[in-house]
């Protein structure tokens, strides 16, 4: 059975490998990049929930299909601060939609103020930290959590809940 995952970016394939092993160590991964259809840097938690639903179900076209995961950072804003935000969403052969989502932090004005011009947040954040590749290690939440939380565990958590609304849907039946 394989198990679909609609990025390459690395910290999401980690989260998605690390806790879909727990609960189907016979499972194959295959990572398909997809298009979310929404903005390259999603602005409010809709967007960003339909960005994960959008690349999910894109992969559940595919043969021996367990099910497709798609996970989509965004930012939302709350009472005039951006927060950041993060989504997911399995699909399963069947056409059936599970969704969560995980942590959420404020993020910096300076930060902000280059979201709200139109940037993206994983290169503003290379800018940041003088860095490359932050999206693909601890991410924007590992920066401002001081490492203690990394993008890839903000998504396990996601995956967690996904892997979990997915096992008790099969219960209900």
């Amino acid at each position: 059975m394989k198990i679909y995952i609609g990025t390459n970016n690395k910290a999401k394939t980690k989260a998605v490998q690390t806790i879909a092993k727990l609960y189907y160590p016979d499972a194959s991964f295959v990572n398909k990049e997809v298009d979310s259809f929404v903005s390259v840097q999603p602005m409010s938690n809709e967007e960003t929930r339909q960005g994960a639903i959008n690349r999910a179900k894109q992969l559940i076209e595919q043969q021996d299909t367990l099910f497709g995961i798609g996970l989509e950072g965004g930012v939302q804003e709350i009472e005039g601060v951006l927060y950041m935000c993060n989504w997911g969403a399995l699909v399963t052969s069947g056409g059936e939609v599970f969704t969560a989502m995980g942590a959420g932090i404020p993020l910096p004005d300076e930060v902000s103020e280059k979201l709200r011009a139109g940037a993206e947040l994983g290169p503003v954040m290379d800018v940041y930290t003088n860095r490359k590749g932050i999206r693909h290690a601890e991410g924007a939440i590992g920066v401002f959590t001081d490492g203690l939380i990394t993008r890839s565990m903000m998504f396990e958590h996601i995956m967690y809940l996904l892997i979990g609304q997915y096992e008790l849907s099969k219960k209900l039946l």
